[in-house]
């Protein structure tokens, strides 16, 4: 009898708490993608392609290099004068760290970019956030990555975007 009455409790409980709920608007958001959708980082990803397409056309040919370099190695290594093969090893060392070096440093130069134009575009983006949630009265914003299903009329995401490329 007593394990029934704590049954019937927590169950009252757990209606309560999920009526509760219901009340509130909920929306979701994907922030990232709201983001990455403006003209300002379209505009943004454009600059930094002109900036470092030189540079990653260099990382490119390097890699290409290391490539044939370790072909040759497999295909011929066991033919090759030891003097021939210890050259190709040499060069495919040289070539190897070039190559990690200058990706290192490429994908350095991208993450302070993205981060640079993350900490300019944040302000506005949380901004156009704001207008969203006050336009559809939302009480919780719930990150979509975060949630299993949400159906579309609950996501903010394109809305939120419209409203960013809007703002001055």
């Amino acid at each position: 009898m007593r394990k029934w009455m704590l049954a019937l409790a927590v169950t009252g409980a757990l209606g309560t708490t999920v009526g509760a709920a219901q009340a509130n608007e909920v929306a979701v958001l994907d922030w990232q993608q709201a983001l990455l959708e403006t003209v300002s980082a379209q505009q943004s990803m454009n600059q930094l392609k002109n900036q470092l397409g030189s540079q990653q056309q260099q990382v490119k040919a390097l890699g290409e290099e290391v490539q044939k370099l370790q072909q040759r190695l497999q295909s011929n290594g066991d033919v090759m004068s030891d003097s021939e093969r210890q050259n190709v090893m040499q060069q495919l060392r040289q070539k190897g760290g070039q190559f990690q070096q200058q990706r290192g440093q490429l994908e350095q130069k991208r993450a302070q970019q993205e981060q640079a134009f993350l900490k300019q575009a944040r302000p506005k983006l949380d901004r156009a956030i704001e207008q969203v949630v006050k336009r559809h009265n939302v009480d919780v914003l719930v990150d979509r990555n975060s949630v299993i299903y949400a159906g579309d009329t609950l996501d903010l995401t394109q809305e939120v975007t419209k409203t960013f490329n809007s703002l001055n």
